[in-house]
This record gives C-alpha cells, structure tokens and sequence, in this order.
C-alpha cells in the first residue's frame, strides 16, 4: 500500500492559514464534550480490542477505558483548552549595533507523527497538544487498539468538519506494521516522529527512522528509603507509586533502603502486602521480610529482577550501605525517567535532587505525579528521557520550535 498520499494530505494540512485561537479552544472543548457524550460507543469498541487480549497482559491496563477515564481525558482536553498558547511568544529580542531588530519566537514543529501501543487515550491526548500548538498529528496506533483508536479520530473528525477544519490536521494510519516502516521513512512529509510505548518499541523507531526522533523512553523507576527517613510517609509514598496504577511509566520497580533501617522494612511493605505486591528481594531485604510477608508473594532476587520495568504488581528491592552507594546504584539501573529519595536529611535530599540524572527527580512525594497534567501542562504527548529539544512530560511548549525574524531598512553585510 501506498501511504503517501496519507502523508501528502498532512503536509498540505500543515500549509494552510494558522486557525484563529477561539476557534482550535472551541474545538477542543466539542471533541471533550463528543467524548463524553460517545462514552458507551468508545467503551464498546475498546471492549471489541480488550477481547483480543490476555487480561494478565500487562497492556491490558493500558488499553482498557473506562467512564471515568473518558471524563478524566476530556477534563485534560478542557485544560488543553484553556492555557495560554506558546505560538508566537517572543523568547529573545535584540537591537544590534547595525540597525538589525533580531527576535526570536516560536512556531510549531511542524507535522508530528507518534508510533504508540495499546494506549487509545494517546489518540485524544496527541491530538488536543498537537492541534493547540499548530502542528499536524499523524498517528500510528498498535493493531491491540484499533477498534478503540478508530472510534475516536471519528468523534475528532466529526468535531473538525463541524467548525469547517481541514480533518487532516490529525490522521490516523493504518494499523498494519507496514505503516511504521513508511512512516519511518516519511522524509520530507514528517518532521519528528515520538514513540510511546514498551523500550522495545522505542529502541526500534530510534534505531530505524530516518526522520528526527524524540525518545519518551520506558520507566525504571527507583525510590530510596534513606536512613533518616519517616517510616510513615515512606509506607504511604512507596504504596502509592507502586499500586496506584502499575501499567504506567512512572509506576515504581525497585525500593532501595539503607541498610540501618532493614528492621522497618516489614512496616514500610503493609501496604504493600495488603495489596498482594509481589516482592523480589535481595539476601538482606528477604530475610527482614520472611517472617511476614506472605511466602507465595516473596522471592529472592535475580540479576535480572534489578534495572526492570515490571508493569505489574512486582517490584524488587536492593539494600545499599550507605547513601552514596544508593546513587551509585541508581545511576547503573535507571532509566533517566523518575526517581525518588525518602529522607528527613536536608544535606541528602539536596544531593540527590542536584546529582540523580533523571527526568524528574523527587524528594518525600510519590513518582505517580511524572505526567503532564499534574505538571499544569493539560496532557502530555509523552514522557522524554532524552536530554536534547525535551525532557521529562511534554506539553504545548515541547511541541514547539523557533524561528529568528531579522528586520532592516536596507542593510548590507560588507565583504
């Protein structure tokens, strides 16, 4: 198949007059609206792709809707909305020496395009970012949620045609894998591609695309319960980072405590016991937890339990010596996503906030909070974890470039 003409359409798209600010809002807060309204139209495709799919997978998470997950994307939509738009915002202005007025401000990408799994709520999010900063979606969906993806560029077009908007601004591909390749090798039509999904998925677009890529990598997620820290704000933080949601990026999957406070590990692991967390431990951790933590949940730990995104209700745990060796160690295993320090030292909180390289780093707060709109970002179009153009969750201000306008009256550059 030729998908050219899919990328043509895009480009030309991306050509036409900037659409008035009122009219990308209002646009916005219809296709929240629209979602809503199709709440059991989109439950019930997303429930033809959750058919085709192992509930123990651990994507199913990700690709299961629900009402309330359809009101907490429109809301995000709806904060989309509402912030201020970046296209246009001056960021330098000079008066040279010569007469030259020399700015600088910023302007859209251009055309986007995302290769992402089993996760439909990445189609509303990738389209509200993009539309609100002038760029171009074209969107590549995993054939696991088709049926989901299909329904909601419907309820996107349907919102565009209304207001008289080109429905090409967002297009969304075949889900066949020959649309990755082509896509890959849209050279001249897309102008950044971002994958969201498994490092297996990130690892292949980084290291066949021909077009610039921006890697939201995969999360290894640490937190560090440090010698000082607070037994019952530690137990609360770790709980949540780990079983608020396990299928996300920023879930967690590795404590590291200090070694003077293995005698707390029982009580800093309740919570995780009573949500039936299964515990990958090292020598020391495993035996502080045997006594009572349930035989059938506890194991000792492998090599390959360590530097792992689990996904699932697993996570390992690694006793260090000191704090030193806790940084040392998060340095060999993370993923540069989110990392965390639990402490009452402000000398070591202070360290690890100023020598951990990651994306986002935390003192005493759970790692749940690294997405775009606990950000006050609205949504996110991922999570990068790489150093150039983006870092951490990008919102309307990542999707955007710059451009230097240079004004004279007549000045030459002498030989």
């Amino acid at each position: 198949m030729n998908y050219n003409s899919y990328f043509d359409k895009a480009r030309e798209a991306s050509r036409k007059a900037t659409l008035a600010p009122a009219l990308i809002n209002t646009v916005l807060e219809d296709v929240a609206a629209e979602a809503v309204d199709q709440t059991e139209y989109i439950l019930a495709e997303n429930q033809k792709d959750l058919d085709r799919m192992d509930p123990a997978d651990p994507k199913y998470d990700r690709l299961k809707l629900t009402g309330d997950r359809i009101k907490g994307i429109a809301e995000d939509m709806l904060s989309v909305a509402k912030l201020d738009s970046p296209l246009g915002k001056q960021l330098s202005a000079t008066e040279m020496a010569n007469g030259l007025s020399i700015s600088k401000i910023r302007v859209p990408l251009g055309v986007v395009g995302v290769i992402y799994e089993a996760r439909p709520n990445v189609t509303f999010d990738v389209f509200a970012l993009c539309f609100k900063t002038g760029n171009i979606s074209i969107l590549k969906g995993g054939s696991d949620a088709d049926f989901s993806n299909r329904a909601i560029i419907s309820i996107i077009h349907k919102v565009l045609a209304k207001h008289g908007v080109d429905i090409n601004v967002a297009t969304l591909l075949p889900a066949e894998r020959e649309a990755t390749t082509a896509l890959l090798n849209a050279i001249g039509y897309v102008d950044v591609l971002i994958p969201r999904g498994s490092q297996s998925l990130i690892d292949f677009v980084r290291d066949n695309s021909k077009v610039p890529v921006i890697e939201t990598g995969a999360g290894i997620v640490h937190t560090y319960f440090d010698e000082s820290g607070d037994l019952e704000k530690g137990a609360e933080i770790i709980a949540n980072a780990k079983t608020r949601r396990v299928s996300v990026c920023n879930a967690l999957d590795c404590l590291i405590i200090h070694a003077a406070r293995l005698s707390d590990l029982p009580q800093l692991a309740q919570i995780l016991k009573e949500k039936e967390v299964e515990i990958f431990a090292d020598e020391q951790a495993f035996e502080s937890l045997k006594t009572g933590y349930p035989a059938s949940l506890l194991h000792k730990a492998s090599p390959e339990h360590f530097g792992t995104e689990f996904l699932s209700m697993k996570m390992a745990i690694k006793t260090v010596s000191s704090f030193t060796e806790a940084l040392e160690y998060i340095a060999v295993n993370s993923s540069r996503h989110s990392e965390a320090i639990i402490s009452e030292d402000a000398e070591n909180i202070t360290r690890f906030l100023n020598d951990v390289d990651a994306a986002a780093v935390y003192a005493n707060v759970s790692t749940a909070f690294t997405d775009g709109a606990q950000f006050g970002l609205g949504a996110e179009i991922g999570i990068s974890t790489q150093k150039l153009h983006a870092r951490g969750p990008m919102g309307l201000e990542e999707l955007t470039s710059y451009k230097w306008l240079v004004k004279g009256n007549g000045q030459t550059r002498k030989p």
